[in-house]
């Protein structure tokens, strides 16, 4: 079996408003000692609403996850805001796809007027500090019972699903290397990621070994930093201080958690999210100029590129190696620019950038030289049990 299958797309009654996103903005990134998550996530949130040029009273929709016994309470207590729509929607890496679909829905049918998205995490310094531990833990309920005295870890899980595709369609080693080679090329342009220094095949493939096939370089890095991206109701686009980006289709998918209840190691989440995001949008990868996608593992940029339709399912190892595939993860990703703990909402800062043409280091341009009109951000959750897609437009 190859293809997976959802319910029938909604659609949108007439009268409903389009949604814009109004402002994006990074907390600091990469090595932050002093700073607390809340801290990164009120420094995101203020850059946010700078670049969008309007007043935080405008706020009145507060999505966030993964911080605090009550988030998104704790965050907007923190952050001063007393919203009347919140989402704290946990899904993994894919979560704040889902919430910004969520917040879309819920600013199009009138019961929010700005929404905000935001995260903040000090991974890379609580582990330095001993505070937490560098491995998920799975404990001894509900499913995962079963895996867990195997010390199945996470990355074995995304290391025996590459080994899967290794087999079937004869991807290579060299290929999965070849995105991490590309990340870190990216990054090299980025003053912001957190590794620039550049990399070859054999130096990925020479590293370390973690869970085979991936070594040290096929995994994403530990960082800290923090986020934010701000949704209005496009009554208020005129009011912006950029122009702005248009929220144009989204899809959401939940897959699996037992890998034995996984039903095809090689095909994705994203297949559901991806389709259903382009029919909602009315668009097709083709159309799509720049794309940012998950990769806490090299085989997670393979293998959504292939499920979103970008190349055919078996060809993502040369898709990945092409010249003229679509420019992905144009920051350096999580392979290399940053990767606090769940990514999923840089994914959809980075593609405004390009849209707006301020990406901080490469900017993509269409061949007669004009900024990218769509740009893709879809990110993956768990082991591939989450999958979201949101489709955005500069026009």
């Amino acid at each position: 079996m190859r293809t997976a299958t959802a319910a029938t797309p909604r659609t949108s009654p007439p009268g409903r408003r389009r949604v814009a996103v109004a402002g994006v903005a990074l907390a600091d990134c990469g090595r932050v000692d002093e700073a607390t998550p809340y801290a990164l996530h009120a420094q995101a949130a203020r850059r946010a609403l700078a670049d969008s040029g309007l007043d935080r009273s405008l706020v009145d929709g507060l999505a966030s996850a993964g911080l605090g016994t009550l988030a998104p309470v704790e965050v907007a207590e923190y952050l001063g805001l007393r919203p009347t729509w919140v989402d704290s929607t946990s899904v993994g890496g894919a979560t704040w796809e889902v919430m910004a679909a969520h917040a879309a829905d819920a600013i199009a049918a009138g019961h929010a007027k700005a929404v905000l998205l935001v995260y903040g995490s000090t991974a890379r310094a609580d582990i330095r500090a001993g505070r937490r531990t560098s491995n998920l833990s799975f404990g001894a309920r509900g499913p995962l019972q079963f895996e867990a005295p195997y010390g199945h870890t996470l990355v074995a899980k995304y290391a025996m699903a590459a080994r899967r595709h290794m087999h079937e369609y004869g991807t290579t080693l060299e290929q999965l290397a070849e995105v991490a080679v590309r990340a870190r090329a990216h990054a090299a342009l980025n003053p912001e990621a957190m590794f620039r220094t550049p990399i070859t095949v054999d130096e990925v493939l020479d590293g370390p070994m973690i869970a085979d096939p991936f070594t040290k370089l096929h995994c994403c890095i530990r960082s800290d930093g923090g986020c934010a991206v701000l949704l209005v109701a496009e009554e208020y686009a005129k009011d912006l201080a950029k122009p702005p980006v248009w929220i144009l289709g989204t899809g959401e998918h939940v897959s699996h958690t037992t890998m034995s209840a996984w039903q095809d190691f090689t095909v994705s989440p994203a297949a559901v999210s991806g389709r259903l995001a382009f029919e909602r949008a009315g668009v097709t990868p083709a159309d799509i100029d720049v794309a940012e996608i998950y990769d806490a593992f090299t085989y997670m940029t393979l293998v959504t590129l292939e499920d979103l339709g970008f190349c055919a399912k078996g060809e993502g190892g040369a898709y990945v190696t092409d010249k003229s595939a679509v420019p992905f993860n144009t920051d350096g990703g999580g392979l290399s620019a940053c990767h606090p703990g769940m990514r999923g909402l840089f994914l959809l800062v980075e593609a405004v950038r390009q849209l707006r043409g301020e990406a901080p280091g490469l900017q993509i341009r269409r061949p007669d030289g004009t900024l990218p009109e769509l740009a893709l951000a879809s990110a993956t959750g768990g082991w591939f049990c989450s999958s979201a897609t949101v489709i955005l437009s500069r026009s």
